[in-house]
This record gives structure tokens, sequence and C-alpha cells, in this order.
């Protein structure tokens, strides 16, 4: 089995930052690799105002701030990132062309050895390893935001994987705190997501079709499951308006059925670049979105914003 030490990840992206992040919290060396300038800076100012908020809340030593940031590396030096790795995580935007680019050039780049992973979240991995002389060294990794408060990754192969790098990731995964959980075969959306694809292809109809308003809705679900995790459109929003729309064209394209293609109520707001957190505005407006209010759960407060037909 390939023992990892050393990882690169590539794309600065919020997932980007967490997976790396999470890495370096646990020892092992990372570079973080971006092309675009304003990603590194972002990501360089978010991951070190969470490790403050991690030393605030008692979840690591002070101490440990100056080891977490030694293990990490960014750069937009793609060659100098694979030089040493042993995993690669693919970490880009979900669209399969853009993904077998990046595969390519990090098969030319990485040693022989190196397994190289996509963080997708609902492309099969069949669709990629074509794309690298290595397919048996190809798989998913997929892990889930936040990556400390969600400690699960979905580790799965292609047509020919080899069963030591599956094994080797799942090693990979226990030492830095993530639960592995093994997708025995190839499935779009894996594990988890085809659970929330369900879920939130669901929701969205529910409020297209007119039969009750976002806020109401996600106001049943927090009084169902509790308010400590974002309801369904403030996950979304979360996520990424974006990502979730071309998450949805991706099981549109798998299933070849016009009623898997996004819905309006997303597709109007991402032409308009409403795309949730990242825009400060989605199915919600932010930095005080109204799911977060104390009054959102009061019965003698609490309202529908949309307009009764």
């Amino acid at each position: 089995m390939t023992q990892i030490k050393r990882v690169a990840v590539i794309g600065a992206g919020t997932m980007g930052r967490q997976i790396s992040l999470q890495i370096a919290r646990h020892g092992f060396r990372v570079a973080l690799c971006d092309i675009d300038p304003n990603a590194m800076a972002a990501a360089e100012q978010e991951q070190r105002a969470t490790v403050a908020d991690w030393i605030a809340a008692g979840r690591v030593s002070a101490s440990a701030k100056a080891s977490i940031f030694d293990h990490l590396s960014r750069s937009a030096d793609l060659p100098g990132a694979c030089r040493d790795a042993d995993l690669a995580i693919e970490a880009v935007p979900e669209k399969v062309n853009l993904k077998r680019a990046v595969f390519t050039q990090l098969d030319r780049l990485l040693p022989s050895g190196a397994i190289i992973a996509t963080n997708s979240s609902s492309i099969r991995v069949s669709k990629l390893e074509s794309a690298t002389e290595r397919p048996g060294r190809v798989a998913n990794l997929h892990f889930y935001l936040p990556v400390w408060d969600s400690p699960m990754v979905e580790v799965g192969g292609g047509s020919c994987t080899q069963t030591a790098v599956l094994e080797s990731l799942c090693d990979f995964a226990r030492a830095i705190g993530i639960l592995p959980l093994r997708v025995r075969r190839e499935s779009a959306g894996f594990v988890f997501n085809r659970v929330w694809r369900a879920v939130k292809k669901e929701v969205m109809l529910v409020a297209d079709s007119g039969v009750a308003g976002i806020e109401d809705i996600d106001r049943a679900w927090m009084i169902k499951f509790g308010r400590e995790k974002p309801p369904p459109f403030a996950q979304m929003d979360r996520i990424g308006l974006d990502v979730i729309h071309d998450i949805e064209l991706n099981y549109a394209a798998e299933s070849g059925d016009p009623g898997d293609l996004p819905r309006p109520i997303l597709t109007d707001r991402v032409e308009r670049g409403d795309l949730g957190v990242k825009s400060g505005r989605g199915f919600y407006q932010y930095p005080d979105p109204a799911w977060q209010r104390d009054d959102f759960l009061d019965p003698a407060l609490a309202h529908d914003t949309r307009p009764l037909s």
C-alpha cells in the first residue's frame, strides 16, 4: 500500500481550504494550489480565522498554531506542489471537462506511484480515470462541509481502481480524524449525497410549484430535526448555488431525465449571480440570514415572507 505523507490539494475554494487545513492540523505536509491569487488570499484569511476560532473554542492549543501553518503551504506552482506528493486531491468546480484537464496535468506532474483523488460529489470516477495513464490509482475522496464538523469521507473507485489504493485512502482518512465510508460500487452521488440529492430536489420542487415558501420549508425541517445545523435551503446557500446547479446538471446528464434538470428557483438565482453566502444573497440574504434569527421559529413572530396566491 502507498504510505501517504505529503499531499497536494488542487483548488482553493471552500472545499480545498478546509481539506488542506484538516490535513495540516493532523501533521501531514500539504500544499494548497490555485492559479487564482484572489482565491489564495481568501484561503489564507479563512484558514487563519478558522484556526483562531479553534483556539478560542479550545479545540486546539495556541501552541499548535505554528505547527499547523508549518505543515501547510499555498502556491500557484502546480509542478512544485506535485513534485513529492503521495496523493493529490482535486477540488475544482463540478465540471467533467475541467476535472479531466486537471487529472491530465496531475498525471504528468506527480510521481508514478502517487494517487490521484477527486473530491467530486456527483461524478463517477470512471468518467475521469481515462484522462490519466494510471487509472488503477485514481479514486474518489469526497469530503463534506464543514470538514471538521462532518468528519466523514466517501472512498470509492472507478472501473479498475486497485484495492490497495482504496485501503491507503481509508487509512489516510482515519489518520486525519475522518471516518471513511466505503462506496462498494460506482453510483452518481455515492452514499450520503444520494439521500441529500432527494432532499434538495424535493424541497426545491415544493417551493417552485407554490406549495410552500422557502422559509416555511426550512422551519419545518428545523422543528423536526433541530436548529443546530442549517436547514436545506440554507445548506444550499452555504455550499454555493452555482455548485448545486452544476451538480444537478451532472445528475441530469447521468439519468437522461429532463425532470432531473435544475429547477427555475435555482437557475434564476444562479443567472442573477445570487450564489448564496459567498455573494451575499441566495435563498437568504447574508450576513444575517432569517433562518439564524431568534424569532425564526417563534410561533408569535414567525411569518412566511412569500405572498399567498
